[in-house]
């Protein structure tokens, strides 16, 4: 598996993303939220045997602080989340803010990589890129 970096309107993203991102099965994981992209998202896509298995859009904020409101792995793969973790978090700006909308399913593994809970809804947790907090899973402030 390698981690593929592309911009938001890259002609490769749609090729690689389109066949899960219109799979009514896919839509139906995500709780039929919509798969959103523009100029000011970057895309990590999980890639096996030339097919997206998983990827994570980062939205960079006029801020300059980065979220991710929706994401796919298939199969739920830990292991797949994970490397598309480690890809991120190893390129974000020192000193900004990234927030991510999280499915409840993958709370712990979002925990072990450094983010911590802010607020909790039936379906997701808002949570926040919190490095000190590793390995603890606590509440962010």
């Amino acid at each position: 598996m390698e981690i593929v970096k592309l911009q938001g309107t890259d002609k490769k993203l749609y090729e690689l993303v389109a066949p899960l991102v219109m799979n009514p099965a896919i839509l139906r994981q995500n709780n039929y939220y919509p798969f959103k992209t523009s100029f000011k998202y970057t895309w990590y896509i999980a890639v096996e045997n030339d097919a997206a298995i998983g990827f994570i859009p980062i939205k960079r904020e006029l801020s300059g602080n980065y979220t991710i409101d929706n994401y796919y792995v298939r199969g739920d793969d830990a292991g797949i989340l994970d490397r598309l973790l480690i890809a991120i978090i190893a390129e974000k700006e020192k000193g900004r803010e990234f927030l991510a909308t999280v499915h409840k399913r993958h709370v712990a593994l979002f925990c072990q990589k450094g983010f911590s809970t802010c607020r909790q809804w039936k379906n997701y947790e808002k949570m926040r890129y919190c490095p000190q907090n590793i390995h603890v899973q606590a509440k962010c402030i």
